[in-house]
């Protein structure tokens, strides 16, 4: 039997819709979206359901090892925090263990997807091809150069599937990568890197198409050598990720952040991490032991390294909200409509005829209310 779900507007692909009536068929897909005031009684906007493209795991799980249980709970808990569909994203381990972790997630991207969880559509490979100076949690006797014979290893292992890879634009080779990534359709991502300026801009006209959680994992900017700070925030074609927890970046330099990508390029993601949705304790992040204090996830040995965050991607669109003024269509689109577009996959998120009604619900204030997955309501 149809669905009809109704609110105040509904952020489409072309803007807002006044008093939406969108019918839901039966197969969960959109058969009509017409507008009737008298049945639109709150202030709520619908929006497009959200879309992680970097992401480590939650709720106990990690991607590296998740068996198809594991996914499931994961991807149950991704849907209720608005979370339509995701990459699963690796952490750098040895060759072997890498290559491991991408047949099983390749084996969870196609096995079909319950209509009550987030669909894994690609993979995000972040490591091994990472900066030494730069690495963060990735361990340093695992990082390599990239090369395109050791990438169609992990390509063929993850049979396809990887569509984002997170690559430090200093190292060996990384020009002549992205420019092979570019044209076969994979997109490059500027991160855990101490690059300069000019190596930065080498890498954006090779064909870059976005930033690794900006600012972290990166050469501070400088005055004198500005660094690929200053190439991520002043190249215009470039995507840009941020982890929106108030944590990993002050909200002054969020600011700054969203003043340079905007509306457009802005992209909000969560480097969520096993610990997500979990109380204080140790966990992992792929083999690496993490503890998390004050919901805070650290690096076991070394407290100092922030390791992932445990942030959710509907907090993220109610943080940048909050944090720095933006308005809520814009935060949505930051986390729905421009990391699809970053990738090629607008139909993703699209709210339209004929595509799947996955929406999220927003109050007056702002905050999720509700999320739908092919037009039916998630329970808790």
């Amino acid at each position: 039997m149809p669905q009809i779900i109704t609110a105040r507007r509904l952020l489409t692909d072309a803007g807002f819709v006044d008093y939406p009536v969108i019918t839901v068929d039966d197969n969960g897909l959109i058969a009509a979206i017409d507008v009737d005031r008298a049945q639109s009684s709150s202030d709520d906007t619908l929006t497009p359901s959200l879309f992680d493209v970097h992401t480590h795991g939650g709720v106990g799980k990690d991607v590296m090892t998740a068996t198809p249980a594991d996914f499931s709970e994961l991807q149950r808990f991704y849907a209720s925090h608005g979370v339509a569909h995701y990459l699963p994203t690796t952490v750098t381990d040895s060759i072997d263990t890498t290559l491991h972790a991408l047949e099983r997630i390749a084996d969870n991207i196609e096995r079909p997807t319950p209509a009550n969880e987030s669909k894994p559509v690609a993979i995000h490979l972040e490591g091994p091809f990472l900066s030494h100076a730069k690495r963060g949690v990735h361990p340093a006797h695992d990082l390599l150069p990239p090369t395109i014979k050791l990438f169609d290893r992990f390509q063929q292992a993850a049979r396809g599937h990887i569509a984002l890879v997170t690559v430090a634009p200093e190292l060996p080779g990384a020009v002549e990568f992205i420019e092979y990534t570019r044209a076969s359709g994979i997109r490059v991502s500027l991160g855990h890197t101490n690059a300069t300026l000019a190596e930065a801009q080498a890498a954006i006209d090779a064909g870059a198409a976005s930033a690794t959680h900006t600012f972290n994992a990166m050469r501070p900017l400088d005055h004198r050598e500005p660094g690929v700070v200053a190439a991520v925030l002043n190249s215009p074609e470039l995507f840009a990720e941020l982890i929106a927890d108030g944590i990993h970046v002050h909200p002054e330099m969020m600011k700054l952040w969203w003043r340079s990508k905007g509306a457009k390029r802005a992209l909000l993601v969560t480097d969520s991490m096993s610990a997500t949705g979990m109380a204080d304790g140790d966990y992992t992040l792929g083999g690496l032991a993490v503890t998390v204090e004050n919901q805070t996830a650290t690096l076991t040995d070394s407290r100092s390294t922030l390791a992932g965050s445990l942030l959710t991607l509907d907090r993220a669109v109610e943080n940048l909200q909050h944090f720095i003024g933006v308005p809520l269509a814009e935060a949505v689109r930051a986390a729905s409509t421009n990391p699809a577009a970053m990738l090629g996959r607008n139909n993703v998120v699209s709210v339209s005829i004929g595509a799947p009604a996955h929406l999220n619900r927003y109050n007056a204030e702002g905050r999720r209310i509700a999320t739908y997955l092919h037009g039916h309501e998630l329970t808790s």
